[in-house]
């Protein structure tokens, strides 16, 4: 059976321009599926699934979305339509890819509903804003965005090719079969360049007990889309060595992962060890990016676009609050181990960042505050020795054994 792309797109506007993307996959073998969430005028041509279609599976009417007058409002609810459409056409099979063509709103609208499908799901967005900073649209997704070079906005010398070769994008992803390999159970470490040495000791400790380990970067990135992976059920344990993230999202830095950082586990009930990774620091860019209210801190350059900025004792007792509130809510077996020694390759004896009262101050609110049936194991080492490494994945491997969690 051909395989069916869903092409979602405004066939009021840009009715041409689907036309010819449409024929342009179907003559490489592969059936289309037409979204469309035009609110302008009428469709270029008809579609499988209407614009009042989708506005109905947002909850709303179309008549009334275009009688308001409200762009802004009619676009959120066709969003939310496209969304559910495609949600509910992957359910049931009956898609096997998704591309998409437009500007500002019509990227929105279709990567919303790009989004929402699973990891490894084929998706193509090309798109004006391509070229530029995508991750509001990407998000944790593997969505692949194409430059469009001019704008969705008829077909010509210049747009014929690029939609030929997005056309041949789509079909030859949705076309290919994953190579198949020996699936393992997955386990999710966190890592970033001042964890380095801990993650490649704790690692092959992992895989050697039957695990597949996946390494995140801990880059606001790398967090939320660990966190997005384990919501999926694709996670059997977490090795939480890195949790930065929270240090940024806290203090104003560049690279936070959002205040859902540290619940997907605790809310899947799966395994976690949870580690103060590199909460000594927050992450900023060039040096005269970092904002005046921080004059006077202690700073490093890591490198010539990265500055780094030393969390304070009453910063770490802070976190040690939060993270007792995000632990507590959790579900499955839990523990914090807690390296006394220095929490990066800059929290070390004689380094820079090295302040023993900065992690004490951490420890104080952390127990104060956590539920007493969840163990803090406090370690008598920086958290790049090997002896923390083995403790930590040892510690998972046990929890993993016992709990039911391991896959065959």
């Amino acid at each position: 059976m051909p395989k069916t792309i869903a092409v979602i797109g405004a066939l009021d506007t840009k009715g041409q321009d689907f036309a010819f993307l449409k024929t342009e996959i179907e003559k490489r073998g592969c059936q289309t599926l037409i979204i469309d969430f035009g609110v302008l005028g009428e469709a270029g041509f008809a579609p499988e699934v209407t614009r009042r279609q989708v506005a109905e599976a947002a909850g709303a009417d179309f008549d009334a979305l275009v009688a308001a007058g409200d762009r802004g409002a009619a676009m959120r609810a066709m969003s939310d339509g496209v969304t559910e459409v495609v949600r509910r056409l992957y359910a049931d099979g009956d898609i096997h890819g998704v591309i998409s063509m437009g500007g500002g709103g019509g990227t929105s609208v279709a990567t919303a509903a790009m989004r929402g499908l699973p990891v490894g799901f084929p998706k193509v967005m090309l798109s004006t804003l391509a070229a530029g900073d995508v991750s509001g649209f990407v998000g944790t997704s593997d969505i692949v965005m194409m430059p469009s070079v001019i704008d969705v906005n008829g077909v010509n010398r210049i747009s014929r090719t690029i939609y030929s070769n997005a056309a041949g994008a789509i079909c030859g992803m949705v076309s290919g079969e994953p190579t198949q390999g020996d699936d393992k159970p997955l386990i999710a470490v966190t890592m970033f360049g001042n964890t380095t040495r801990a993650v490649n000791q704790a690692k092959p400790i992992l895989e050697a007990a039957g695990y597949e380990v996946l390494v995140f970067h801990a880059t606001g990135t790398g967090g939320r889309t660990m966190e997005s992976l384990i919501a999926d059920g694709l996670i059997t344990g977490v090795l939480d060595l890195t949790t930065t993230e929270w240090a940024d999202e806290l203090l104003g830095g560049v690279l936070s992962a959002g205040a859902t950082r540290l619940e997907a586990a605790g809310r899947a009930g799966i395994p976690q060890i949870v580690a103060p990774g590199c909460l000594d620091m927050c992450n900023f860019w060039e040096r005269n990016t970092v904002v005046e209210k921080y004059a006077g801190r202690t700073f490093y350059e890591w490198n010539a676009n990265v500055t780094l900025m030393r969390t304070t004792p009453d910063e770490n007792a802070r976190l040690g609050e939060i993270f007792a509130e995000k632990l507590n809510a959790a579900t499955g077996p839990t523990a914090v181990y807690i390296p006394l020694r220095g929490w990066s390759e800059l929290d070390t004896e004689g380094k820079p960042f090295y302040a023993p009262e900065a992690i004490a101050a951490f420890v104080r609110t952390l127990k104060a505050n956590l539920r007493t049936d969840i163990p803090v194991v406090e370690v008598d080492t920086d958290i790049n020795d090997p002896q923390f490494a083995a403790q930590t994945a040892q510690t998972l491997l046990s929890m993993l054994g016992h709990s039911g969690h391991r896959q065959a």
